[in-house]
């Protein structure tokens, strides 16, 4: 692999490792709303200068207009957005980890559509993801009654379904992206304003005197880091690598965002918490294995 490959590997790693750990920081202090509002919105303030340096700032046409606002609505309003307001009542590592059934998600979804075929060794993978999830609520049961804990696994749980949704809305869709940071210059756009809206609308008290710099400076960094960087880094990989190949990270993702809550954040990692990762991450992997996924990728020059 060249150095740019290994480069843009370490980056979609380690950032997003640490992405679940940023947003716990940022509603610290800062509503959620506005956490996620900020973050997308700066993202496209980051673009923009791109964009005018390399003269490809222009109007995209209603047709893809519509799909980037779809793409935004699901990938970032729904699936971002949402995981940031829960992050206001869980754990980085448990949202983290909750996060990495995504992939189970997409799958039963496509099942149903006829995207993906289902087999012996896949019910095999959902069995050990669901063993998985019953581990880590083994001693939790009565935080349950916690209706503000209820309720941001209620809305992690449709942020999942949401980042589900926009990943086969764009498998099915099958368009090239001949400008990449123009699409997002419009999805981070149009996210950003409407999450600033819904902070407006829902934050019950908005005091600026009270937002920690600790806070901000998180959301600064989501937003360069997480969003603009990552994700460039992440469509160079696929460029590079086999999509299944680049898949992987993601469980090196929620390795990185455990361990940090534990070493930042002070998070319990319980025995069983461990054991939940272990089962989660084996299920999805068995899921999501295609033979040759682990193979070196040869392009002729």
């Amino acid at each position: 692999m060249s150095s740019k490959t290994i480069i843009a590997i370490c980056i979609v790693a380690i950032v997003w490792g640490t992405t679940f750990l940023g947003i716990k920081i940022g509603v610290e202090t800062v509503p959620p709303w506005f956490v996620a509002g900020f973050r997308q919105l700066l993202a496209s303030l980051v673009l923009l200068p791109i964009l005018l340096y390399s003269n490809n700032l222009k109007w995209i046409g209603w047709k893809n207009l519509r799909i980037q606002i779809t793409l935004s609505t699901l990938m970032l309003i729904g699936a971002n957005g949402l995981t940031t307001v829960a992050e206001e009542n869980l754990t980085s590592s448990l949202t983290s980890l909750i996060s990495a059934l995504s992939p189970v998600f997409i799958f039963i979804a496509s099942m149903a559509i006829g995207m993906e075929k289902f087999t012996y060794r896949t019910l095999g993978g959902l069995l050990m993801g669901f063993f998985g999830v019953i581990f880590i609520f083994w001693d939790g049961i009565d935080d349950l009654m916690n209706p503000d804990y209820r309720l941001g696994l209620l809305i992690l749980i449709i942020a999942l379904m949401s980042w589900g949704l926009g990943t086969i809305y764009t498998k099915k869709l099958q368009v090239e992206n001949h400008n990449l940071f123009l699409n997002l210059f419009y999805q981070f756009a149009f996210a950003g304003i409407i999450q600033l809206i819904f902070a407006f609308s829902f934050s019950d008290a908005i005091d600026v005197s009270t937002w920690s710099v600790k806070s901000i400076s998180a959301i600064v960094y989501l937003a360069v880091f997480g969003s603009v960087l990552a994700f460039f880094s992440y469509h160079y990989l696929l460029k590079t690598l086999l999509p299944t190949q680049v898949s992987i990270l993601s469980y090196v993702n929620t390795i990185i965002s455990i361990f940090l809550s534990w070493l930042i954040l002070g998070e319990t990692i319980s025995t069983k918490f461990i054991i939940a990762t272990a089962c989660i991450i084996s299920g999805v992997f068995i899921i999501n294995y295609k033979p040759g996924m682990l193979k070196r990728r040869f392009r002729r020059k």
